[in-house]
């Protein structure tokens, strides 16, 4: 006995709106169907009592692994669902997944045959289950593949791209048609046609040609503009400064991507822990579309830390307290404490910073922020204590692009083997910064450009006055399969323009060594000896530097990966990479443990050359994320 179903895409369920219709057979041939040329496979769970059995006519290799991905029989079987009422709902929800699964391989004749211990599915009514099931056979005959005799949608909007699959001669499958209609109303609504849709869909299958005849017209609408913003779900926030964040675009022509840029500004405050934007269902006077934005605020505080170790410079410790909205109007005060060299050569370091910003000053993309700090260093070769208040902005147009700018006012003492320095000025330090990477805590691909300009002015004749200047690109490439080989390198430079060395604040100098220049080699163990002191030169960072960087990272399994690396750094006496100069190399190897928040590494390095010959032997470094 042969179970004919009579089915077909449902244009309307596809496409979005509309009538369509297609005319295929999905049917259940009795178990003695004569199918030659089989391949087929079991199910996946062994201890199964119900030996579930799929076979597929023809050459098509890719229908089974689709077909064992959607099929219930298969979920049931997993999850010891095995009774007899549990197959029979899982074989009779089958036919329609299976035949979905068909249809988008281009197969709108096809012949489904699912039996239960040689009965089929099919003619087995819901209350007449058999009490056991003991074998299960789905046998699937596609049929021909069928192409399009025609592939037509309109009207497009200019400069809509659609799926280059969906045309005439093509292999006709489900997926295609509702991408194209889907890409075509993304087209309309980039324009500004919010509430553009399928308006009608003719999707005919001759089975005499194994053709498909595909007609999808589109009802564009009228172009519109935004309305206004309704905002539900805030508590603690402040609805004026809300919307000031929001930055919701009312009365523009409608663009999808200013309705996203929206949504980003309001998850970029850090206020909020969802965030829902919804369309109206109708269009309001004078072609307007109103909004309403619905948002749930995260919990006020957050404490995190973090930590760093190096076998020569210790324990770093790093904290810091978050208010997320400490006025109602989105101000986030932050707090980091961090004490270094714990247990390491030189006296403990010591850093704390206060640091409150407000989104949305000037501009809807700006952040603007006060911010305090004091720092106490002993390194070998000086102490540094130092002050800074400043007032800057963050302007944040977008994911990947970040600008900033400030006024400060700093105070640094030094003191080394020359005696006790004194500094006194106001800088002007700007940065931007390009992020292209695909994951910032464990990159595969992309790149990362920052470069950055400090002008200062020094209110006291120990203090010069000029410019610091810095540039930084990292890249990475990925490949291999799931990406398991990434190469990233780094390279960096920076110099200082106008002061003599002697006039120029020691933090803006630069030095090579340690973890974030020169693995292997120690801390700050390349500088310059420029400046005389009572018993000869003293020890300082240099004008100028270049470290390079070349990583090789291996994924080994899930959550393990190695890490092979080499660096290299020149510091040198004068501004623009000129005068004497010293180098060092270092190189290494660790090892990444994949976590929730990032990679925790573990590296080994030792010197390969240059430095002062003081800083052999093996470094360890311990630390959270990736080296760059």
């Amino acid at each position: 006995m042969k179970s004919w179903i009579r089915a077909g895409v449902s244009a309307a369920i596809v496409l979005g709106a509309g009538a369509g219709v297609v005319m295929a057979q999905s049917s259940g041939p009795s178990s003695s169907s004569p199918f030659s040329g089989l391949f087929g496979g079991k199910g996946g769970n062994a201890s199964s009592p119900v030996d579930v059995d799929f076979s597929i006519r023809g050459g098509d290799d890719e229908l089974l692994p689709q077909i064992r991905a959607t099929s219930l029989l298969v979920s049931a079987q997993d999850e010891a669902r095995v009774t007899g009422q549990d197959m029979l709902a899982a074989a009779r929800g089958d036919y329609a997944r299976i035949l979905g699964v068909l249809y988008d391989n281009g197969y709108f004749s096809a012949l489904i045959d699912i039996t239960l211990d040689g009965t089929e599915a099919a003619t087995i009514a819901p209350l007449d289950a058999p009490k056991l099931v003991r074998k299960v056979v789905v046998q699937v005959d596609p049929g021909p593949r069928f192409r399009y005799s025609r592939a037509e949608i309109a009207p497009v909007a200019p400069g809509t791209e659609l799926p280059s699959e969906y045309h005439t001669g093509a292999i006709a499958r489900t997926s295609d048609m509702k991408g194209a209609a889907t890409a075509a109303v993304s087209g309309w609504r980039d324009v500004g046609h919010a509430k553009a849709d399928v308006a009608e869909t003719r999707i005919i299958a001759d089975h005499a040609t194994n053709k498909i005849d595909s007609r999808i017209l589109l009802a564009p609408g009228p172009e519109l503009r935004f309305g206004k913003l309704t905002i539900r779900g805030e508590k603690r926030m402040d609805p004026r400064r809300l919307r000031k964040i929001a930055g919701f675009p009312e009365g523009e022509k409608f663009d999808p991507e200013k309705l996203e840029d929206v949504r980003k500004r309001l998850r970029r405050s850090g206020v909020f822990s969802a965030i829902t934007l919804t369309e109206a269902d109708y269009i309001g006077p004078g072609n307007t579309l109103d909004v309403d934005l619905l948002v749930v605020e995260q919990k006020l505080r957050r404490l995190g830390a973090g930590f760093e170790y190096s076998n020569t410079d210790g324990l770093a410790l790093t904290a810091y307290w978050i208010n997320r909205n400490l006025f109602r109007g989105g101000e986030r005060l932050r707090v980091d404490a961090g004490v270094s060299d714990i247990g390491g050569d030189t006296g403990r370091d010591y850093n704390l910073g206060v640091r409150i910003d407000r989104p949305a000053t000037i501009t809807a993309d700006t952040t603007g922020y006060v911010l305090a700090q004091v720092v106490s260093e002993q390194e070998e070769d000086y102490d540094l204590k130092s002050g800074t208040f400043g007032l800057g902005f963050t302007w944040l147009p977008s994911d990947e692009l970040t600008a900033d700018v400030a006024l400060q006012y700093r105070a640094l003492r030094v003191d080394d083997d020359s005696g006790q320095t004194d500094f006194r000025l106001f800088a002007l330090p700007a940065s931007v910064t390009w992020d292209k990477r695909d994951d910032q805590n464990d990159a595969k691909r992309g790149y990362w450009l920052s470069g950055g300009v400090t002008p200062f002015v020094g209110l006291q004749d120990e203090t010069g006055s000029g410019a610091q200047i810095t540039a930084e690109g990292r890249a990475y490439y990925s490949f291999g399969q799931d990406d398991r080989f990434t190469l990233a390198g780094r390279a960096r430079l920076g110099t200082v323009a106008g002061p003599d060395i002697q006039e120029t604040p020691r933090d803006y100098l630069f030095w090579s060594g340690g973890g974030g220049t020169v693995r292997g080699h120690s801390y700050e163990s390349l500088g310059v000896e420029v400046i005389q002191g009572p018993d000869g030169p003293v020890k300082t960072g240099g004008m100028s530097i270049v470290t390079l960087t070349a990583e090789t990272r291996i994924q080994v399994r899930e959550k393990i990966g190695l890490a092979i690396f080499a660096d290299a750094g020149r510091v040198w006496e004068d501004s623009t990479w000129s005068g004497a100069s010293g180098w060092q190399a270092g190189a290494g190897a660790g090892i990444r443990y994949k976590t929730p928040i990032g990679p925790l590494r573990f590296d080994l390095a030792t010197p390969v050359g240059g430095g002062d010959g003081d800083d052999g032997g093996v470094q360890v470094y311990i630390g959270l994320g990736q080296a760059f």
